[in-house]
């Protein structure tokens, strides 16, 4: 089964000096610093990176941050909505690829090598949500909304009552989580692709 393909964006940087932008180009800085964020993010956790590295790789100046954003809680709430955003299409573009045996196949993409070697656009459950209580509400409330809608996703291919179809749900997106967070803890390759194979024959 083919991999759900991951795409890294890099921006050039602005070495201009500031000056005034219209709203359409502010709009579009603050898009390019969501999605930079919801990159950097993933790969380096929400502590690993500082505004200004953040600013530098989106490609513009760090005096500019805050006329978009209130704090960085800010931009790490809107970062993880992006990213779980991201992940939720991918979701839907395997389910509408594979209109049969559409939960294994949806497994088969999550629990993929690609998404184990990718981490910076893959899913920001398996990213951040270890590091999710330790921030204020907002990012906490985004991680709890997309749940469900993942939940509710994965439910409309799961047979069964309605009670039975949640906690199957809910199951599975803990059991493919967690298979992603330990498969790139470990340090051993083949252990690692183990934890993935084992996973995706229990779904």
């Amino acid at each position: 089964m083919m991999d759900v393909m991951y795409t890294v964006k890099h921006y050039p940087v602005d070495k201009g000096k500031s000056m005034k932008v219209s709203r359409e180009q502010a709009a579009q800085n603050r898009e390019r610093i969501i999605d930079t964020a919801a990159r950097l993010f993933r790969e380096r956790g929400f502590d690993g990176i500082g505004v200004a590295d953040l600013m530098q790789n989106a490609g513009l100046t760090h005096g500019g941050f805050y006329g978009q954003f209130a704090s960085k809680e800010d931009l790490a709430a809107l970062a993880c909505e992006r990213a779980l955003g991201q992940s939720a299409t991918r979701i839907d573009r395997v389910i509408a690829e594979h209109p049969e045996n559409t939960l294994q196949a949806v497994a088969a993409s999550y629990l993929s090598k690609r998404h184990r070697d990718n981490p910076g656009d893959g899913c920001a459950f398996v990213a951040l949500g270890a590091e999710a209580p330790r921030h204020e509400a907002g990012v906490r409330k985004v991680f709890a909304q997309a749940l469900l809608v993942r939940m509710e996703k994965l439910m409309r291919l799961i047979p069964g009552t309605p009670a039975a179809r949640r906690r199957k749900a809910l199951s599975t997106m803990a059991s493919m989580v967690g298979a992603q967070v330990l498969a790139r803890a470990v340090d051993d390759a083949t252990l690692s692709t183990e934890i993935l194979e084992a996973v995706k024959a229990s779904i």
